[in-house]
């Protein structure tokens, strides 16, 4: 295997999972060396390093790591500027607690709706998905960002979501208007922009 100087993200151009690293990644502005894998055929390199032959995974020097979650809040310790987790015990518990359930929810019936997409299983997704997302709408109006008025790791999970809606055949109804409203603005950020994969751009185009 070649060794490599910089970091480097073992990264699946249109995973969700993927792509909150990366958007992590950007936000802090860290230099990353790139590889885009096609889960179908991955490389020899990530074969070797990943046990569970598994995307995002990160490589810093001798340190490897193969869970999304592992990989960002790793990134926020490692570059503390600008942190994306809050100080307080308690507020960083509940920031957690939301990513949890971001991840078993959000990320578990996103990709039963990849995986089955021409399928019933899909379909009742499709519409879970949509009513859960529709059913947060005063969580996100409560603050330009979710929970909190800074970007967070829990924004960096929810974006990838959100941004695939059209992809996943989901239209949120009228009354998730705050969720459209957090999108834009999300959507807008720089770093959300150079984190977005040339499929993923075309998911929205």
């Amino acid at each position: 295997m070649v060794r490599r100087s910089v970091m480097t993200l073992f990264s699946a151009p249109t995973d969700p999972w993927s792509h909150r690293t990366r958007l992590v990644l950007a936000e802090k502005g860290i230099g990353v060396d790139l590889v885009d894998v096609d889960p179908r055929h991955m490389p020899e390199d990530l074969l070797d390093l990943n046990p569970y032959h598994s995307v995002p995974t990160l490589v810093d020097r001798d340190l490897v790591l193969y869970d999304s979650r592992v990989i960002i809040e790793y990134l926020d310790e490692r570059f503390p500027h600008p942190p994306l987790m809050p100080i307080d015990p308690v507020t960083r518990a509940q920031f957690r607690v939301a990513l949890y359930r971001v991840e078993r929810d959000w990320y578990g019936l996103a990709h039963d709706i990849e995986t089955h997409p021409d399928e019933q299983t899909a379909a009742h997704s499709r519409k879970v998905l949509g009513e859960a997302i529709a059913a947060s709408a005063e969580v996100f109006r409560a603050k330009p960002f979710f929970l909190s008025d800074e970007f967070s790791l829990v924004d960096a999970s929810i974006a990838p979501i959100l941004w695939r809606l059209p992809h996943f055949g989901i239209e949120l109804p009228a009354q998730a208007q705050p969720v459209q409203k957090y999108m834009n603005l999300v959507f807008a950020r720089p770093a959300f922009r150079a984190s977005l994969s040339a499929a993923e751009r075309r998911m929205r185009h």
